[in-house]
């Protein structure tokens, strides 16, 4: 593979995009950015800091699409104001009321558009394991399956692999993998609630310090809250 071939990532601001930003460059990609707001409670501290990072990595290209139609949607509690973000569970095995119905296909959708528009031969995601349970698109076989959308439905000529590097992993492998390839985690937001300080309670805040804290490191972001372990 040359170092001149581009890559799409789905860059939401969090510390998994992050690292397969970095992941994605460490194979030789060029990165090209695609970051969505759809309403989300905490889209403008998302988008400050996949802008930041973008800068940081002197990325080839940063797209930012606006998808409020899954705020429209509705039905998760990251869109919808009527509906609460839920403190962490982290023994759950039920599908979070933060999930937002089917957005992994939309998202990767527009990617694949983008990274079809622009000759990239690889579509990166930061899903990982430890959503298989709460998140149906965040499974091996949906990214299986929509690797045959991507084949069925691009042109003739066009080659674009879905890769999900994390799939496998759980959040703790994630930053341990990050922190050896130098990814600027102070640059990353993962909290559902607030855009500042992180409120250190919800489900992403709970899994992300707690993979810091497997990894032997402290979470260089603030919190609101911070668990007596970390």
């Amino acid at each position: 593979m040359s170092n001149d071939d581009g890559a799409v990532i789905l860059v939401s601001g969090g510390m998994d995009s992050a690292t397969a930003v970095y992941e994605a460059m460490d194979r030789g990609y060029e990165p090209y950015f695609l970051h969505t707001s759809y309403g989300q409670r905490t889209e403008d501290k998302e988008y400050a800091c996949a802008e930041a990072l973008a800068d940081e990595v002197d990325a080839a290209e940063f797209l930012r699409v606006e998808t409020g139609h899954l705020s429209a949607i509705g039905a998760s509690s990251l869109t919808d104001e009527e509906m609460d973000v839920a403190d962490a569970d982290m023994e759950s095995d039920e599908v979070p009321t933060s999930y937002v119905p089917f957005r992994n296909a939309n998202l990767l959708a527009m990617a694949t558009s983008y990274a079809e528009a622009n000759d990239c031969s690889a579509v990166f995601i930061g899903a990982h394991s430890e959503d298989f349970s709460g998140y149906p698109d965040c499974r091996p076989a949906f990214f299986e399956a929509f690797q045959q959308v991507i084949d069925a439905g691009t042109k003739p000529e066009t080659e674009i692999e879905l890769v999900a590097p994390f799939v496998e992993w759980s959040k703790t492998e994630i930053a341990e993998r990050g922190l050896e390839l130098g990814v600027p985690y102070e640059l990353t937001w993962s909290c559902y609630r607030d855009e500042e300080p992180a409120c250190g309670t919800c489900d992403a805040c709970a899994f992300r310090l707690d993979a810091f804290r497997r990894a032997g490191t402290r979470d260089p972001i603030e919190y609101a809250e911070r668990p007596a372990f970390d």
